[in-house]
């Protein structure tokens, strides 16, 4: 069978979808590198809402989608932003998920780590424009998530705050506030500083605009309390910088890489270390991401990069400027993968990428095989085609 695809032209191509999918070899557990993937959430689709409304969210697929990651081996990591936290998701909605995910995990025996913010504040900077007052507002969100996530078992990870940013005055207060929260940790948590692509409303976290002094004092916040920070999950799409700040961690802390666009060398590694894992585009990449660090941890690091390296042109596709639209795509190829039975998402999201953006996806996706089904897949891509009036 053939499929005409749309062009960024207005033109279309043939694309003759492959037959067989990649199968894993096995279901070993991960040895050599802690991998989360960071899933997203199954909207649901019959449920009468609107785009700024609470989020309606179809518990069994997300649900059924995170013991898919587990049997994997993957760990998830729950309600980040690929969850849609800030996009769709409010903080009520993201409890919600974590304490079902928590539950969850405990009964399959996964792997969780779960998204701590201040989601609960309004997203808007100007409400904690100039407020002496606001900071103990923000520690006060994260205090509140923080004990509801350590109260379901799962391991926190605190998230980079759109409030913090907006209030913060200067390096001293992050370096105060993640003194406190850090102090207060029940067990290690991992932390996570996510650029402005991803968010523009994190610009100039950790206290400067300047990416060099930022690193400063955020080494300066985990060199305070080494044994309080499992990890640290960098997302600044810039190989070079992460691997700067891997070599200066202090001992025993991991680097999560969250870099979307270099993760097969900087799991990998090189002589002086490598990252471990925390990645959205892990979602789609489940079972092939997972088959190759089966392959690393028989110490095959030219067999990982064979798998994993085809992999990151669709990564750059997905993730492309601008790039906090990226979980678009993902829940696209979850719909033609068969892991839910429709293209919808909260928020109305599924609308925030382009037709001709989506077929590059699905093309580039079928060619790594990662559709278990090809014959689904390809029937579902038809449909969306036709929804936007391409003729075959």
């Amino acid at each position: 069978m053939t499929l005409l695809l749309p062009t960024k032209n207005g033109a279309t191509r043939a694309y003759v979808p492959r037959t067989e999918p990649f199968r894993p070899s096995g279901s070993a557990p991960l040895a050599s590198r802690t991998v989360f993937s960071a899933a997203h959430v199954v909207a649901d689709p019959y449920a009468d809402t609107s785009p700024d409304g609470p989020a309606a969210v179809d518990w069994d697929a997300t649900l059924a989608f995170r013991r898919h990651l587990w049997s994997h081996g993957l760990g998830v990591a729950e309600a980040m932003d690929t969850a849609q936290r800030g996009m769709g998701l409010d903080w009520a909605g993201a409890a919600e998920l974590i304490r079902r995910s928590a539950a969850e995990a405990k009964a399959v025996g996964g792997r969780i780590a779960c998204g701590v913010g201040t989601d609960q504040l309004t997203a808007v900077p100007d409400a904690f424009a100039s407020a002496p007052a606001a900071l103990s507002q923000v520690l006060g969100a994260y205090e509140e998530q923080l004990a509801l996530v350590e109260g379901t078992g799962a391991q926190a990870i605190l998230m980079a705050s759109r409030a913090l940013a907006a209030t913060a005055r200067g390096p001293e207060d992050y370096l105060t506030l993640y003194g406190r929260l850090l102090r207060q940790a029940a067990e290690p948590v991992i932390l996570h500083w996510l650029g402005p692509m991803f968010d523009p409303a994190l610009t100039g976290y950790w206290g400067s605009t300047d990416l060099d002094a930022a690193t400063e004092t955020f080494l300066e916040v985990i060199a305070a309390h080494p044994d309080q920070v499992d990890g640290v999950k960098i997302s600044l799409l810039d190989a070079d910088r992460e691997t700067a700040l891997r070599r200066r961690l202090p001992q025993g802390v991991r680097c999560y890489t969250g870099d979307d666009f270099h993760y097969p060398e900087l799991i990998a590694g090189d002589a002086h270390g490598f990252s471990h894992a925390l990645l959205g585009i892990f979602d789609p990449l489940g079972p092939l991401a997972a088959e190759a660090v089966r392959v690393l941890d028989t110490g095959d690091t030219d067999g990982f990069r064979k798998l994993l390296n085809p992999t990151v042109e669709l990564s750059r596709h997905l993730f492309q400027a601008p790039t906090r639209f990226y979980k678009t795509g993902v829940v696209l190829l979850a719909w033609l993968a068969g892991h839910q039975r429709h293209f919808t998402m909260v928020g109305g999201l599924q609308s925030a990428r382009s037709l001709p953006h989506l077929a590059r996806a699905y093309e580039l996706a079928d060619g790594l095989g990662l559709f278990p089904d090809p014959d689904l897949a390809e029937a579902r891509m038809k449909s969306l085609l036709d929804v936007y009036g391409v003729a075959r």
